[in-house]
């Protein structure tokens, strides 16, 4: 736990009610739950300083795995370190993981789920009205006009939009070049022993497993899903390719249909989108195989982020650090406005869905007073409501 203690405005209790509630009503995915956690612990709740949140989403960014959980188990690091972060980051995804489980026994016993394509087509919708604004926000607060970030921002975003991926060499290339021209080094002098790479890879070189070592399931379900979490980069949506290919077309636990209600389904459920796993797990193994496949994909980024979370702290400080992270962060946010351009091209269908996200981007941009859930409860209604009488 941190030294400073008694100068901590809010306890480890404050802190996992807080991602409790975010794991329950966290809708949009990563770059959603990117923003609320800067909305509510660095400007309303003020728990959380810019530059620890900065450096938060850098690491997020810089490691494997999913961004919005890293991010949010960097945050309970701050101030109550091993025991903030392990706590912060089960109550994060405890509550989306109950759901999907809920939600594929429901999928199970009633031979799919028709109406969760119609809610979908409502929430997807408002979905992108909320990542949008929270982009922009994110944008306005760590862009603003400094015209090298501008320039850096826009490329990372280009890059996603064309891509509709995102590339690690970007970011690294992004926090190199601000930190050149920024800070040029003069002389850096970093630990002999356990540097902050070393730390970073080195669970990625214990986990460089393959499926061969076992027939068993579980123990399939288990080596596979630890790779996806532990070599996976980008946000919760960069993982539905990587998985695509193994549950759909190496394994075969999945046909096309269950893919896409299963991809749906995390885009419907509050929390991390990477939570599709859990659906995943138990439409393949039960609720044995949704707890196997979760804590294979989010273990490793757990390691990716307590192990170099020091040295990123005690380092971070420094002004070629900073100038790197701002790089990075300018790179990063790019990144998840491209996202945003990505997911609208497939969400935005029609006038109805552009209109449901326009609508809830007017909403959140004047009005303060009502919450997401709402909109989100809304936006299903009125999916329903429009594929009931079309």
């Amino acid at each position: 736990m941190d030294n400073s203690k008694s100068t901590i405005p809010y306890s480890l209790r404050d802190l996992v009610i807080y991602f409790l509630k975010l794991g329950t009503w966290g809708f949009g995915g990563p770059v959603a739950l990117a923003g609320y956690m800067h909305r509510d612990l660095v400007e309303n709740k003020q728990w959380i300083s810019e530059e620890d949140y900065k450096e938060g989403l850098t690491l997020a960014q810089l490691a494997p795995g999913p961004l919005a959980a890293q991010l949010g188990i960097y945050m309970g690091y701050v101030h109550y370190r091993l025991l903030g972060a392990t706590l912060a980051g089960l109550a994060f995804v405890l509550p989306s993981f109950l759901m999907v489980v809920v939600l594929g026994f429901i999928y199970v016993h009633w031979q799919g789920i028709p109406w969760m394509q119609a809610v979908f087509y409502g929430v997807g919708a408002a979905v992108i009205g909320i990542i949008g604004v929270s982009a922009w926000k994110l944008t306005r607060k760590s862009v603003g006009g400094n015209k090298l970030l501008i320039v850096i921002y826009i490329t990372a975003a280009a890059y996603t939009v064309w891509q509709e991926n995102e590339n690690i060499w970007l970011f690294l290339g992004s926090g190199v070049f601000y930190w050149l021209l920024k800070a040029p080094p003069t002389r850096l002098t970093f630990p002999r022993k356990g540097t902050v790479m070393t730390k970073l890879l080195a669970p990625a070189t214990l986990l460089n497993i393959t499926n061969s070592t076992s027939g068993k399931t579980l123990w399939q379900i288990l080596l596979y899903f630890t790779k996806a979490g532990a070599f996976v980069f980008g946000s919760g949506l960069a993982i539905v390719p990587f998985l695509y290919g193994g549950v759909v077309k190496e394994y075969g636990w999945l046909n096309e249909q269950q893919f896409v209600d299963a991809v749906a389904v995390a885009m419907i459920t509050p929390g991390p989108v990477v939570i599709t796993v859990g659906f995943i797990g138990y439409l393949t193994a039960g609720l044995s195989g949704a707890g196997v496949a979760a804590f294979g994909t989010f273990f490793p980024c757990y390691l990716f982020t307590v192990l170099p979370a020091p040295y990123f702290r005690k380092y971070g400080k420094h002004p070629g650090i900073r100038a790197f992270v701002d790089g990075v962060t300018a790179a990063a946010i790019g990144a998840i406005t491209g996202a945003v351009i990505v997911l609208a091209k497939r969400s935005l269908v029609d006038g109805y869905t552009i209109a449901i996200a326009v609508l809830t981007a007017f909403i959140l941009w004047r009005s303060k007073k009502i919450p997401e859930p709402v909109i989100i409860v809304a936006a299903a209604g009125i999916g329903l409501l429009v594929k009931t009488i079309s």
